[in-house]
């Protein structure tokens, strides 16, 4: 296998190693092009859009290192306990639907 130094496909396989990529995972619409065709500026076909989902969005927050890892570490004990499937997101939802707004204090944050 090479080094990769270009960061892709082409520098990391050999030609021998690409079998599934030129027929199993490729369009059966589209022409078997050997590995040494594809040059720097191939173009790649586009991907076909994927509907958007409607019941979450993706956000970023900001988080201070310590309270993730007091939430990893609670993730961790849950796993423990037999939550199998607690994730960050799961703990924060679950944690979201219990808080009494009313007992949060005005500026303890």
């Amino acid at each position: 296998m090479k080094k990769n130094t270009a960061g892709s496909l082409e520098s990391v396989f050999t030609e021998e190693d690409v079998v599934l990529r030129e027929s199993f995972y490729r369009d059966e619409a589209a022409p078997v092009r050997p590995l040494a065709a594809l040059g720097k500026d191939a173009k790649r076909r586009p991907r076909p859009k994927q509907p958007k989902a409607e019941h979450y969005e993706i956000i970023c927050i900001s988080i201070y290192n310590e309270d993730l890892a007091r939430l990893d570490e609670k993730v961790s004990a849950l796993k423990q306990r037999g939550h199998r499937r607690m994730t960050r997101s799961a703990l924060i939802r679950y944690a979201l639907d219990r808080v009494a707004i009313d007992d949060v204090p005005r500026s303890s944050f």
